[in-house]
């Protein structure tokens, strides 16, 4: 049930997200962030960057997992939804993520999301 809703949550989203045009005003310069997690008991870590409302991030999972997702951000005044998909090593496979990264001031930002293989993460970044 919980599994199932999230993935609904995630879905909505991502046809938001990809139904959205890219912006005139969107930012060249990538936004970096890092992100620390948590899956079974098993810390997880990532870093990322996102511009022109794409972003990847390489995460390090369970089990010595290593895996890349590819994000797509929903611009919106202070809030940017995403969704993603990657694959991991180990036997993970393919991985699905969604989330939310919050302004925080000018020049930073938090987040909070979920990743398929790496699990909930919460993560901080910096805006240029």
């Amino acid at each position: 049930m919980k599994t199932a809703l999230i993935k609904t949550l995630i879905a909505s989203v991502g046809f938001l997200t990809l139904s959205s045009p890219l912006r005139a005003s969107a930012q060249l310069i990538p936004q970096p962030w890092v992100s620390v997690g948590s899956n079974e008991g098993d810390v997880t870590y990532s870093v990322g960057a996102r511009a022109l409302d794409l972003g990847a991030e390489l995460g390090f999972g369970p089990d010595g997992s290593t895996g890349v997702d590819v994000l797509k951000f929903l611009s919106l005044p202070f809030v940017s939804p995403y969704v993603g998909l990657g694959y991991y090593s180990e036997d993970k496979g393919v991985a699905f993520s969604g989330g939310v990264q919050v302004r925080a001031s000018d020049n930073f930002f938090v987040g909070g999301g979920y990743n398929s293989v790496r699990g909930f993460n919460g993560q901080l970044g910096i805006s240029f």
